[in-house]
């Protein structure tokens, strides 16, 4: 049994892909159970808008890189290209740049770390997390706290919430004559909230299929709360619009917001999607008069933001590197406990034969001191005999 992490993430695979291979909270139980049924002793899925991962505890990688095709409805060949399978120390050190937030679309961003422990909570649910992996994740987050706590790695605060905010300051002179409505109230849309908010925008809007968590959010800000099926009547009195659901299919088609257009006199709206699966047609994107970005655009524009935080890096590698050696020195020492378990049952058996030999020797009268004497030259042969056997084989 060995372990490995097997996924895509925003490097190997585009937005229209990464999409397809979400999964959605409410599926994740019977996945996880599916993937220890027959394919892995223990296993945690990570799936967020730039990554699907599986984390394992098993030996059949490349069964589940085809059942992940399957689940997600890809063909045989289609999904090969944009998966990494990472083997052991290779897969724990990426979890722990991971949880760092080494590997993220915004170096340093902390919102992975979360979504890191949502998983795990989520694979111990589903009775999926076993002593390996349960190890392994208390590790990386350990880890991604002492990156956090002894390097600058989370300084210079770049998030998608912020590109958010310095991007409509581009299309707008002034946000503070800006309506915003925010679709979603989970962190994502917090945040963007806290930073939509801090520029004084003339409204805040906050949308969400459960009007009491909406009206929760909005009470933070200012802010006004509807529900989700009043999006097609009020999208027109908005500027900016920023989504964020867990919603498996889009909220708004193109023709939504091509009538809001109409209704708006053909002024500009900036919409920003940072859900994965999409909640904006990306059909709505070619109307004239309509600015939008997804999380893969924003990802770009937040790249040149990042000087202080990769300034960090190098330091934040280091910590990883010892982290990495101690956790396989533990693996090591996990996988020789049956080895030297057995060896010490071969020497307890050993001794006990060489014992009753001696005994029934001294019984028949033998000289004492003789006896002993081929007791212990007998019993330092004999337990001496395996490792010296294994030292004169030639190594290749």
């Amino acid at each position: 049994m060995s372990l490995y992490a097997l996924g895509l993430n925003h490097q190997t695979a585009p937005l229209a892909v990464r999409e397809r291979v979400v999964f959605h909270v409410e599926r994740l139980r019977e996945a996880l159970a599916e993937i220890k049924r027959s394919l892995a002793q223990e296993a945690a899925i990570l799936s967020t808008c730039n990554r699907t991962e599986i984390y394992l505890s098993g030996d059949s990688p490349g069964a589940v890189a085809q059942w992940l095709a399957q689940y997600h409805r890809f063909q045989p060949d289609e999904l090969r290209q944009y998966l990494y399978t990472l083997p052991s120390e290779q897969a724990v050190r990426h979890a722990f740049r991971v949880a760092s937030g080494l590997d993220s679309m915004v170096l340093g961003e902390p919102q992975i770390l979360g979504q890191m422990k949502e998983a795990v909570r989520a694979a111990e649910s589903a009775g999926t997390l076993g002593t390996v992996l349960h190890r392994l994740f208390q590790r990386s987050f350990a880890v991604a706290k002492e990156v956090r706590s002894t390097t600058p790695i989370g300084a210079a605060s770049v998030s998608m919430a912020a590109a958010s905010v310095k991007l409509a300051a581009r299309i707008f002179p002034s946000l503070k004559d800006q309506s915003v409505l925010l679709i979603g109230a989970g962190e994502m849309i917090e945040l963007c909230a806290t930073h939509f908010a801090a520029q004084g925008p003339a409204r805040i809007t906050v949308a969400n299929r459960t009007l009491e968590r909406a009206e929760r959010l909005a009470r933070r800000f200012n802010g006004h709360a509807i529900e989700l099926r009043s999006l097609a009547e009020q999208l027109h009195e908005h500027d900016i619009v920023v989504s964020c659901t867990a919603s498996s299919l889009p909220i708004l088609g193109k023709g939504l917001v091509e009538r809001a257009l109409r209704e708006r006199r053909r002024k500009p709206i900036f919409m920003v999607d940072l859900a994965v699966p999409r909640d904006i047609e990306p059909e709505a994107g070619e109307l004239d008069d309509v600015f939008l970005y997804t999380v893969d655009d924003l990802g770009q524009i937040v790249a040149a933001n990042l000087d202080a935080r990769r300034s960090a890096l190098e330091q934040a590698e280091a910590i990883i590197d010892a982290q990495v050696g101690q956790f396989m020195s533990w693996m090591r020492v996990r996988e020789s406990v049956p080895l030297i378990r057995a060896l010490r049952d071969q020497a307890e058996e050993t001794r006990r034969e060489e014992l009753q030999h001696a005994l029934k020797l001294l019984e028949r009268g033998e000289d004492p001191a003789k006896v002993m004497e081929a007791l212990s030259q007998s019993l330092t042969s004999k337990l001496i005999h395996a490792p010296t056997q294994a030292l004169k084989k030639p190594v290749r």
